[in-house]
């Protein structure tokens, strides 16, 4: 019998959210507690020895995984979450969507300088989020030292654009087709 992988507990949903767009669901992984426990081993494996203060999770699933790792290294957990769903006193980054434009926020409190997070979300694609989650916390002044993601998409140029910024990507797993 084959040993699963990370990959193997994802579900492709086809059409959705719209026709021609390949879902690639982390809730099946997330679900299965063999299948989770992989996954953020995986992704603490990829920092180990390393130094880590934060972790930085990006809305919404970047948030079950990131407080698993956050919880496993014994360190605080930081979410970035869409414009207007954080109480305090934020700092705002707008990136680029398909379509027009979001903005992600953080706490203007919730790191401080110096401090060294990593960022971790389930999927990159284009990059944008990501990219916004490491100029928030780079105005912060922590030291981003990586994005880690279970899933990329690679022929959506996100890890491209992360690489562009100096900033390395680990991924437990690739898809084609987006």
């Amino acid at each position: 019998m084959t040993q699963k992988t990370v990959r193997d507990y994802i579900r492709s949903i086809y059409d959705f959210p719209h026709e021609g767009i390949i879902f690639r669901d982390v809730t099946t992984l997330f679900a299965d507690a063999r299948g989770f426990r992989m996954a953020v081993d995986q992704i603490l494996h990829a920092y180990a020895g390393q130094k880590i203060d934060k972790v930085v999770g990006l809305e919404a699933r970047g948030f079950i995984l990131g407080g698993a790792v956050a919880h496993q290294l014994s360190t605080g957990f930081v979410p970035i979450r869409k414009k207007g769903k954080l109480p305090g006193t934020v700092i705002s980054e707008a990136y680029a969507l398909e379509y027009g434009e979001a903005v992600m926020e953080i706490h203007d409190d919730a790191l401080s300088k110096g401090e060294r997070v990593l960022i971790v979300d389930d999927l990159l694609a284009t990059g944008g989020t990501a990219e916004a989650g490491i100029k928030l916390c780079r105005r912060l002044g922590a030291d981003v030292i990586g994005c880690a993601f279970v899933i990329d998409l690679p022929e959506l140029g996100g890890r491209r654009k992360l690489e562009a910024m100096q900033m390395p990507v680990h991924a437990l797993c690739e898809f084609e087709g987006a």
